[in-house]
């Protein structure tokens, strides 16, 4: 008779499992999380832990929605998934296309789906290169991204993210991806002319890598409107409609990368409607289901439709996933949208952001505080050695990550900075709770 094995410890089966980003020997006490509510998480082993990263970015309505719950139920029951490749559909694709016509921007009415962000901004690049071939510009293959930017973890989507960690490992790179300086405000890195402001320089190097380039072999340039993994930082006001017109200038499509943006998240609907101006291609994905079912997708304009529409058949837009338009992804992201509209969540985030910027704000009493910013519930506190010479110190930001973390508040530690984005449902009292922690761990530390 064959000896019954004892089943593994939940850490033991996980150590089957490869985690996105990581290390194995990181896995010393993980967190397991068992079930959550509003901004809450519990894990297996008790703790109660405040989320003040809403997951990735992404639980923008908050945990436990027995509304979204419901609505995948339903759907499963009816239709889970069909192919939605050519000739094919379902029902609450076709109506979340619908409802997204011109939700984000009025100038783009036309959706594909897909399943998260780094598929969507892939799709971007492809759709963007298509376009100009379409246009008889064969030659107009470079994308320019920022430095400081994330885009993806595709081998397209990391050559396009200007991280250099994510690049050691996995080069050589795409060719045909090229950087300009970040418009950031506290610590901007490139030329700094007389007179000019960050947001004026930032657009003017954009404008000479163009140049230098050549814009006859420039395709897109991608942008997030606030820069999420390279420390949460909202670029000056000036900057963004100067992109807009340069793009236009040299007819460049340009892409908003609003996957960490989209849906209430920076306090506006759509990040880029704070600046008066609409991309050309539209890259979401995190908060349209809130992260209770994968989906994201683009939005492109009808200029770019109808290269598409007009093309002979041996020139079609040949691109597709499995999974686009999944039947019970649609009908949770149409839910989704409808709480993002009745709870005035966007209103909500401007809300409450500015309640967490003005807490955090008062810990610049602490000398090593070197920053405070953000832009609705997306913020972050950086921190330096030094005020005057604002070299980051990753390593409290790392050892604050772990100390708040103690304390019941998860934060996510980037580029010498703590990142905030909890849930857009959080209240007055635990956004009051997320300073209290932070301070509370500067306090430990400094007296040590």
């Amino acid at each position: 008779m064959a000896a019954i094995q004892e089943k593994p410890s939940l850490l033991e089966q996980d150590r089957r499992q490869l985690h996105p980003l990581h290390h194995p020997s990181q896995t010393e006490n993980p967190i397991i999380v068992e079930r959550a509510e509003g901004v809450w998480l519990h894990t297996t082993d008790g703790r109660k832990i405040l989320d003040a990263m809403a997951g990735l970015w992404n639980v923008n309505v908050g945990y436990g929605r027995t509304e979204l719950a419901e609505a995948a139920y339903a759907q499963m029951q009816n239709l889970a998934y069909t192919s939605n490749f050519a000739g094919m559909t379902n029902l609450p694709a076709s109506e979340l296309a619908y409802k997204l016509s011109g939700y984000a921007y009025p100038s783009l009415k036309t959706t594909f789906f897909t399943c998260g962000g780094s598929e969507s901004n892939d799709t971007a690049f492809k759709t963007a290169r298509y376009f100009w071939k379409r246009e008889g510009q064969p030659d107009k293959v470079k994308i320019i991204s920022r430095r400081e930017s994330y885009h993806g973890i595709t081998l397209a989507t990391t050559s396009a993210t200007s991280v250099p960690r994510y690049h050691k490992m996995f080069g050589p790179l795409v060719p045909n991806f090229v950087y300009c300086h970040a418009p950031h405000p506290y610590r901007y890195e490139g030329d700094l002319q007389n007179g000019e402001t960050v947001g004026e320089a930032a657009a003017r190097d954009l404008e000479e890598t163009i140049l230098r380039e050549g814009p006859e072999t420039v395709a897109a340039v991608i942008a997030e409107p606030v820069q999420g993994v390279g420390g949460v930082f909202v670029p000056p006001e000036d900057y963004f409609p100067r992109v807009r017109a340069i793009c236009d200038e040299h007819d460049v499509l340009l892409i908003a990368d609003e996957v960490i943006c989209g849906f209430g998240r920076t306090g506006e609907m759509f990040a880029l409607n704070r600046y008066g101006i609409e991309p050309d291609i539209l890259a979401f994905a995190k908060g349209i289901t809130s992260g209770y079912l994968p989906l994201g997708g683009i939005q492109i304009n009808d200029r770019i439709l109808d290269a598409m529409n007009s093309a002979p058949q041996d020139e079609a837009w040949l691109h597709g996933f499995t999974y686009s338009g999944h039947a019970a992804s649609c009908a949770v992201g149409l839910r989704n949208l409808a709480i993002l509209e009745d709870e005035k969540l966007a209103e909500r985030s401007a809300e409450m952001g500015e309640r967490l910027r003005s807490g955090l704000s008062r810990l610049s009493e602490f000398g090593n505080v070197g920053d405070v910013r953000g832009l609705g519930l997306l913020c972050a506190v950086e921190f330096v050695k030094d005020q005057e010479t604002k070299e980051p110190d990753n390593e409290l930001a790392m050892s604050l990550q772990n100390a708040t973390a103690a304390r019941g508040v998860r934060t996510r530690a980037l580029n010498g900075s703590l990142a905030f984005s909890p849930p857009l449902v959080i209240s007055e009292d635990e956004v009051d709770q997320i300073v209290d922690a932070i301070g509370a761990a500067l306090d430990s530390m400094s007296e040590q």
